[in-house]
């Protein structure tokens, strides 16, 4: 009934309360009741049930500094009086009171420097020929009546260091806090001059020509261009070239050769304003007139793949020059396959975008 009639008092102090307090620092002291519920059961050797204590009643004082908004530290002293019962060997219940003192060191973290703040501490109990050690942990409320007073509301729980006992407990009390504890005046500082910033021209596509100027809206990063925003391009050579070589008195078209026929096809695709001259050759042996035939063949024979590649007959002329016009002149079997060949290059203009 009494720890039911405490927590209801608690509870109304905790709503009562309004606002929070500014942060207060220094020394203060304290007086509060103190209700206590203990776990204490047949603690001695009382026959033949021993001794059962009941819960306590009573005041204490403390003394406490805050060191900043989040922590503070307090000795504290409590005056006890314990209700106790035990059975006599006759089968008798006798029972009486017995004053106790508790006393020890908390630490307080007050949250976000607010009104509410949690209990750590460290206590000891003489109480009915006990002498107990106790840790604590538990949660208070501090609500300030003027600069200097201060109501408090908290409950721990003791947790026995020797015995293994778990009690609870609870408090309400008044705090004085020591020293001019009012808010000083903040300064007053002077408007701040505001300087006007300026604004800088958008340049949505990034290339330094502003919106307002860009002719050509989102041009790609990577192209140069001109006062309007847009891309630059400049004529630039282009050539395609074709080397075809042959073994010795064929026309065949070795398979190595097909894939750079096939670039050339779709090189003359791309560009299909271009023809193209497809010069066939051979080397310096054999009679010149066999070789001036047999190097038109092999110029034919390339000229057909590209036909086969949809390349169109009228773009492409083959020539067929022997020996005319040899490579390599010496008289060796390596010259004599490097001037086996069939020759084409074909040289567009290209408009090209210029780079940055």
């Amino acid at each position: 009934m009494k720890l039911k009639s405490l927590t209801i008092a608690l509870a109304l102090a905790a709503t009562s309360a309004s606002g929070i307090a500014a942060e207060k620092q220094g020394f203060y002291i304290g007086a509060f009741g103190d209700y206590y519920d203990n776990s204490w059961e047949n603690i001695r050797d009382y026959p033949p049930g021993g001794l059962d204590v009941d819960d306590s009643t009573g005041w204490g004082l403390e003394l406490g500094y805050r060191f900043s908004d989040y922590w503070s530290a307090r000795l504290e002293y409590a005056d006890m009086d314990f209700d106790w019962s035990a059975e006599t060997t006759a089968g008798t219940t006798v029972s009486g009171s017995e004053s106790g003192k508790r006393y020890g060191i908390d630490g307080l973290y007050h949250f976000g420097g607010g009104p509410f703040y949690g209990i750590f501490g460290l206590k000891n109990l003489d109480a009915v020929d006990e002498d107990l050690m106790f840790a604590n942990v538990g949660a208070g409320y501090q609500h300030y009546f003027t600069d200097n007073f201060a109501f408090n509301a908290e409950t721990s729980l003791y947790q026995g260091l020797d015995r293994g006992y778990t009690d609870v407990g609870a408090k309400l009390g008044l705090s004085y806090i020591f020293g001019d504890q009012s808010e000083p005046a903040e300064p007053v500082e002077p408007a701040p001059t505001v300087v006007p910033v300026p604004v800088e021209p958008v340049d949505s596509d990034g290339d330094n020509i502003p919106d307002a100027d860009d002719q050509c809206a989102n041009t790609p990063m990577t192209d140069a261009v001109d006062g309007t925003g847009c891309t630059l391009y400049e004529d630039r050579e282009v050539t395609k070239s074709l080397l075809i070589t042959f073994p010795n008195n064929t026309s065949k078209v070795s398979q190595q050769y097909l894939d750079d026929i096939d670039a050339a096809a779709a090189f003359l695709k791309e560009h299909p304003g271009t023809d193209v001259v497809l010069e066939g050759h051979t080397s310096s042996v054999g009679k010149a007139d066999y070789n001036k035939w047999l190097s038109k063949k092999r110029a034919d024979a390339v000229a057909k793949k590209l036909i086969e590649d949809g390349i169109d007959p009228m773009r492409l002329t083959t020539v067929g020059l022997g020996e005319e016009r040899l490579k390599n002149p010496a008289n060796t079997p390596e010259a004599h396959a490097e001037n086996r060949r069939v020759e084409a290059k074909v040289t567009v203009i290209e408009r090209v975008k210029v780079e940055r």
